[in-house]
């Protein structure tokens, strides 16, 4: 059973958090994107819940946790944080076994790899770019540049106004199949679970974007195309599987593409005919690759082999 659990953390921040199994046992962290909650992996988490404890917070703007007002607040540094502080009080003295984590999500959880991975022991991606090929493609792939100017609207002050006018007209278009319909997934039930959360947070959720330095070059602001990140904030020896779906029309495949310059323990799982929403979409895709990747890692420490390097698959279809 999911319960609603309360973290209260440094700096006032108060995380609020859907957790099943018990606590104690080996922690799996599921962290979710824009413009979600923690409430789209309850389906994922429930058939871990008896060997596992699983954790998905609200992050800081989202739903019933903290809302700061200040953009500042929203800098990648401080939301990491949140996820080190939330790792210490569920996994006290021991690595999460397992982050799992989506769109901007994703982006936490590939800086907390990157510069604490003795708090991980290994990391699932969905949908979310890598600091590395992400800060390349906007500098130099016309294609990703125009599939990315949405940002740029995210990061107008009243850009949540806007998105929530007309029933949330915006926000459900981010949704829609190419043929304009909403899709089967997002059933009543799950839309008005979405606009309660929206109406809730909104405004705060788009700071992530008011506060990112990765946004594309337009015509008033090219600061991007000067923008260096050192090695030191790209590379991790966190064990890494990429679940990727193909028909992203926000994050285009060529953000896969040099991934293994600094991800050495990777494999990258391509998800042909689905779109950003993966989780969505196709939750028993991430249940059995999270299944595979857990059972990989016991396999691991009863009898130790080297990881291997990356490698590009489809994942099975049945599990």
């Amino acid at each position: 059973m999911i319960e609603t659990i309360r973290h209260h953390l440094p700096q006032g921040i108060t995380l609020d958090c859907r957790a099943c199994g018990a606590p104690g046992k080996p922690l799996l962290l599921f962290v979710h994107g824009f413009p979600e909650g923690a409430f789209i992996w309850d389906g994922v988490m429930t058939p871990f819940s008896d060997r596992w404890r699983c954790v998905a917070p609200d992050l800081r703007g989202y739903g019933h946790s903290s809302q700061p007002a200040d953009v500042a607040a929203y800098r990648p540094k401080a939301l990491m944080q949140d996820l080190v502080e939330l790792i210490a009080r569920e996994s006290p003295g021991q690595p999460a076994a397992c982050v799992i984590a989506h769109d901007w999500g994703g982006a936490l959880a590939w800086n907390l790899a990157i510069q604490h991975p003795q708090l991980l022991e290994q990391l699932l991606i969905i949908n979310a770019p890598h600091p590395g090929t992400f800060l390349r493609e906007l500098q130099h792939n016309p294609a990703q540049q125009a599939a990315s100017q949405y940002m740029h609207f995210l990061r107008r002050p009243d850009a949540a106004d806007k998105l929530l006018a007309d029933g949330a007209r915006r926000l459900w278009d981010f949704f829609r199949t190419p043929a304009g319909t909403l899709p089967d997934w997002l059933t009543p039930e799950l839309q008005a679970c979405y606009l309660a959360h929206w109406q809730q947070s909104l405004a705060t959720a788009c700071h992530y974007y008011s506060a990112s330095p990765l946004v594309p070059p337009r015509e008033a602001d090219h600061s991007i195309l000067q923008l260096q990140l050192p090695d030191s904030l790209l590379s991790t020896p966190v064990p890494t599987q990429v679940l990727w779906g193909m028909d992203d029309v926000a994050l285009r495949p060529e953000l896969l593409n040099g991934l293994e310059q600094w991800v050495p323990h990777l494999t990258v799982a391509p998800v042909p005919g689905a779109s950003h929403w993966l989780v969505h979409e196709q939750p028993a895709v991430v249940i059995r690759s999270l299944h595979q990747l857990l059972l990989s890692a016991l396999t691991h420490r009863t009898a130790p082999a080297p990881t291997q390097s990356a490698s590009t698959a489809d994942l099975p279809l049945d599990y």
